[in-house]
């Protein structure tokens, strides 16, 4: 992909962010805020960083979050990838935040509505365990457990939503953003890219039957 740039999109959090990889280097960053309309507001700084520009391949993050919002933008990653004939990845967004610079270990936690809550673990510049569901007594244990190891605890939602007695306070909120995400990518190991590239780009959400039974092949928010 010599010569090429690469196209990064992050839509998994309200707070959401495109970034255009030149060849060279330089990082042009667009990020707009929307809560319910990512939709409309992604295809504007899309447009803009687009123009004349020859794209290589399309980094897209894959949440746990927004799945609207997470949706929208792997479906604006694979009709730029379609147009620009070149590959679509999509990589968890847990890799783009602060607490998970320089391989730094740290849980991600999450709410997962109805009464559940679910956790993952990023480590070495990996997710090491993936989102699981738990219930809200092993939520705070796992978050105690994260703490005692000093390892930062965050989460892509307001902290106060979460049932953490004595620690609540304790998890920070971070946000991706496209440049993590790419950061991301770069760091990952020759292997761990050929997975992600290997897989069709879809959110990352939490499937039957660890998810209270609703319609046939729904999903829900993560």
């Amino acid at each position: 992909m010599h010569g090429h740039a690469t196209l990064v999109i992050e839509t998994s959090t309200p707070r959401a962010s495109v970034a255009l990889v030149h060849a060279d280097g330089r990082i042009d960053e667009r990020g707009f805020q929307s809560d319910r309309s990512h939709n409309a507001m992604l295809f504007p700084p899309l447009k803009e960083l687009l123009a004349g520009v020859d794209v290589g391949l399309v980094l897209v993050g894959s949440g746990p979050g927004s799945y609207s919002g997470t949706r929208v933008g792997i479906a604006a990653a694979q009709g730029v990838a379609m147009a620009m004939g070149c590959p679509a990845v999509a990589l968890p967004s847990l890799l783009a935040v602060p607490a998970a610079e320089n391989g730094a270990a740290c849980l991600a936690i999450g709410d997962a509505r109805r009464g559940s809550y679910w956790t993952a673990r990023v480590e070495a510049l990996g997710l090491r365990q993936v989102p699981t569901l738990c219930e809200a007594f092993e939520l705070e244990q796992s978050v105690a457990a994260a703490l005692e190891r000093g390892c930062a605890v965050f989460s892509f939602e307001a902290t106060d939503r979460f049932p953490l007695g004595n620690l609540a306070g304790r998890p920070r909120v971070e946000t991706p953003d496209a440049t993590r995400l790419w950061q991301a990518w770069q760091a990952a190991d020759a292997a761990t890219r050929r997975v992600w590239s290997a897989e069709i780009p879809q959110p990352i959400y939490l499937k039957p039957p660890h998810i209270t039974p609703g319609r046939k092949g729904s999903m829900v928010d993560a």
